[in-house]
């Protein structure tokens, strides 16, 4: 029996749960036909826009067509109305040539005919007068030669002189104009540098025990240190400029410090010379800056800066060189030349004067020489050699820097030589070579620069010559003060003179 019950429970579990089941799919079925019918709504509404939307969109690119369709329209009628007007232009620009066509014709026609009556003239001319026609051109234009060669020589010597005077006219405005544009100062230098001292005590100490302190200075520095000359100053003496500024700054720096000995003058003596290369790069680059002119290599920039110490007859070179410049590139504007290379060879052109201490020869022909062996513009190395008489100047550029020297140095005040002091130099050049036995005659030349000896054939011989040659050099070197190089050239020379009767 209880078997039977339990059957029972389990059949009507098992009814209620598949009464359950289908009740839920049935629920679970009704609520997804309602989301179906929803989404079929929205995507109908979604539909129904977007066929709103391209209806819209329809209209309106068709209200652009017709739109443009016009446009179109109005233009091919304007390209219509242009076209007519260019084929009514032909036509009658086609008339207008027809008719300048039949112009020239009539006009060929016209010449034929002048030039036919022309030959027919020419003819009974000819016979009229029994001469061709080049024989009558001939004889007309050596009768017009005739009378008019006088003339033409006079007119010809009038405007060569006329060009002649408006030239040096020209030449002198452009140089009085490059002048007034330049204005610096003329002060001149000196070859001593004086150092002021607070006490004469000080020049005791300077000596030093035995004149060990002096004597060290003046080894090292290569400068003749006077103590004695002048109250209140110690002067020092020297032709190297460079070493006098470098023995000026170790002295006053002995001065200051008071630590006066050997060791300390060698120690300040080095610090020093960096200051004085310090100096010396600076005053390069600033004129270079000054002038406009880059590029230029560090040894050129070098020996550049030591022109600052130099002088040239009281004339500072590193500011007559800067003169020189500017002058030249004003110059160099009004006439036409390379203002670039006439500013850099102007700076650059007595770079020698720099090594005239240290090598041979004239300083001019140094600064070429540097300059090529440096790897400076050929044009630029020939104009800055070529400022002197003894280089033929091939160049404007080169006849600009030769003017522009001569300007600077003549300019009122900017050398301190006057007239009796160069001719008492010459004066004493040509009586050291005077003083020597077996000369006949010597001159100074070149501003002193160049020594021309002739000597006695029949006293001195070839050997004897080149002897004295040395011993003239030898002689001014112990005698005088001069700057650069004093080229001496003895010339010896026999003749031999027989006539033919």
């Amino acid at each position: 029996m209880p078997i039977l019950w339990i059957i029972v429970a389990i059949i009507i579990g098992a009814g209620t749960g598949f009464g359950l089941t289908q009740f839920k799919n049935k629920t679970r079925q009704a609520d997804h036909q309602k989301q179906l019918e929803k989404t079929r709504q929205q995507a109908d509404k979604i539909l129904k826009e977007a066929r709103s939307e391209a209806q819209s969109n329809l209209d309106k690119a068709q209200s652009d067509i017709d739109k443009r369709r016009q446009e179109l329209n109005q233009f091919s009628d304007r390209l219509e109305a242009r076209e007519k007007k260019l084929d009514d232009k032909q036509e009658k620009f086609d008339q207008s040539q027809e008719s300048h066509r039949q112009e020239v014709e009539d006009l060929n026609q016209a010449k034929d005919k002048i030039y036919e009556i022309r030959q027919q003239q020419e003819e009974k001319l000819a016979k009229i007068a029994k001469l061709t026609k080049k024989e009558a051109a001939d004889k007309l234009y050596q009768m017009v030669e005739k009378n008019t060669q006088a003339d033409l020589k006079d007119l010809i010597a009038k405007l060569q002189t006329e060009a002649k005077a408006e030239a040096e006219d020209n030449a002198r405005a452009i140089l009085i104009s490059a002048m007034e544009r330049l204005a610096s100062e003329t002060t001149a230098e000196r070859t001593i540098t004086t150092v002021k001292i607070d006490s004469e005590d000080i020049k005791g100490r300077i000596i030093g025990k035995e004149g060990r302190n002096i004597q060290t200075l003046q080894k090292i520095t290569g400068v003749d240190i006077l103590v004695d000359d002048s109250p209140g100053v110690i002067v020092l003496s020297c032709f190297d400029p460079v070493r006098r500024e470098v023995a000026r700054q170790t002295l006053e720096m002995l001065i200051k410090d008071g630590r006066i000995h050997p060791a300390r003058i060698e120690e300040l003596l080095e610090k020093a010379q960096k200051q004085v290369q310090k100096e010396v790069v600076q005053a390069a680059e600033t004129a270079a800056r000054e002038i406009g002119v880059i590029g230029i290599p560090p040894t050129i920039l070098q020996l550049l800066g030591e022109l600052k110490f130099r002088t040239s007859y009281g004339q500072n070179v590193l500011k007559h060189s800067v003169e020189m410049a500017h002058l030249a590139g004003v110059l160099s504007e009004q006439i036409g030349a390379d203002t670039a290379i006439c500013k850099y060879a102007a700076l650059v052109h007595d770079l020698g004067k720099a090594l005239t201490h240290k090598m041979e020869g004239k300083h001019h022909h140094l600064s070429g020489e540097m300059l090529r062996k440096y790897g400076v513009d050929e044009k630029v190395a020939h104009a800055a050699e070529a400022h002197h008489d003894d280089i033929e100047a091939t160049t404007i550029e080169a006849l600009v820097i030769r003017v522009v020297d001569a300007v600077s140095a003549a300019r009122p005040g900017a050398r301190n030589i006057s007239a009796e002091n160069f001719v008492e130099r010459m004066k004493t050049l040509e009586n050291i070579a005077n003083s020597f036995k077996g000369i006949e005659k010597s001159y100074a030349i070149s501003a002193g620069r160049e020594m021309r000896v002739f000597v006695k054939p029949s006293d001195l011989d070839d050997l004897q010559s080149l002897q004295v040659a040395r011993d003239i050099a030898l002689k001014i070197e112990s005698m005088m003060n001069y700057p650069g190089t004093i080229k001496v050239t003895v010339i010896r020379e026999t003749r031999a003179i027989e006539y033919a009767k």
